[in-house]
């Protein structure tokens, strides 16, 4: 009789993946398009000072414009007349693929492994680079194909919908009550503040008071009174309750 062929796994094609360096320079230009800033070479600077450590990256204007140039070389990126910088084709391919490992990451390490929410972003940087296509697809799975990391941001090739209602916290009103949609994940000492008084997606909120003059954003999140930033609230996106 003759022994039936056992079934073999095959991994999909790998796609092409790129340095580190590369892979950290297209998510920070991809998060910055996700607020709507327009990203310089300065701009993309700043940012990347706001990596962990362990990232390694040279953050120095002529180190930053080195690699812009290299990417410009390699069709990732476009640079205009007034030094703008914009992802090509190519580059949102490569940009979405290394920002879909990063989310699948912090969502991976929360919802896995328990590990605090404040702490997942940096985790997540250490994870993203070595996940590979096969695995990505597992984390999916095992997860049941989430849209959203834990901070609210979509996932790159998921049926993510966009919330129509969602705004940024600066532009409530007093008086409205509101949900978390989106927290800013940069700035660990923030996250950790936001995420100690429950200012986390999906958690209900009632707006106090907004005072430009001061600057103060102060509000009501699961029975805590929370007082954030003018600025801050640029960065914290809500949307109607009912949405």
């Amino acid at each position: 009789m003759a022994k039936s062929k056992s079934k073999s796994n095959t991994l999909p094609p790998s796609r092409q993946r790129l340095s580190m360096t590369a892979e950290n320079y297209l998510l920070s230009i991809y998060r910055l398009n996700e607020e709507d800033t327009v990203v310089t070479l300065t701009q993309l600077a700043e940012h990347l000072k706001m990596l962990p450590e362990g990232e390694g990256l040279g953050t120095s204007l002529p180190t930053v414009g080195g690699m812009i140039r290299r990417l410009e070389r390699e069709g990732m990126l476009a640079v205009d007349s007034k030094k703008q910088l914009s992802l090509t084709r190519k580059g949102t391919r490569h940009a979405e693929s290394i920002v879909r490992r990063h989310r699948l990451a912090e969502r991976m390490v929360v919802d896995m492994f328990d590990v605090e929410l404040h702490r997942a972003h940096v985790e997540a940087h250490l994870l993203e680079h070595a996940i590979s296509p096969y695995l990505e697809e597992r984390i999916m799975d095992k997860l049941g194909m989430p849209t959203t990391s834990p901070f609210g941001y979509p996932i790159p090739g998921t049926k993510y919908a966009h919330k129509k209602t969602s705004f940024r916290l600066n532009e409530a009103e007093a008086g409205q009550s509101l949900e978390i949609d989106k927290i800013p994940v940069d700035d660990e000492a923030l996250l950790e503040h936001l995420v100690q008084n429950q200012v986390i997606p999906g958690n209900p909120i009632h707006i106090n008071e907004i005072n430009t003059s001061t600057g103060i954003i102060s509000f009501n999140c699961m029975d805590k009174d929370v007082v954030v930033g003018y600025q801050v609230g640029q960065f914290i996106w809500v949307c109607s309750a009912d949405a």
